[in-house]
């Protein structure tokens, strides 16, 4: 399936861009992080992100479909 996945802070910076569509077969949203966290080497566990699919956040478990914008949100600090 095609999905958009949207990068946040430091994500962003080690995956090398913002945004990307990819091809993927993972139907939920714990297997497409594992794979992209593979490929683009990214440091940070599911257990220290949200993640949200078509603007809603979702747990992770969250069945998967055809052209679904998935972003994956780290902590953030501010003040």
């Amino acid at each position: 399936m095609k999905y958009r996945l949207l990068y946040f802070a430091s994500l962003a910076d080690r995956a090398g861009c913002a945004e990307e569509d990819i091809q993927s077969a993972a139907v939920d949203a714990a297997t497409l992080y594992d794979e992209v966290r593979a490929s683009h080497e990214l440091q940070m566990t599911r257990e220290r992100l949200r993640v949200a699919v078509n603007g809603h956040f979702v747990d992770w478990n969250h069945r998967l479909k055809e052209g679904d914008e998935i972003a994956f949100l780290p902590p953030v600090s501010g003040g």
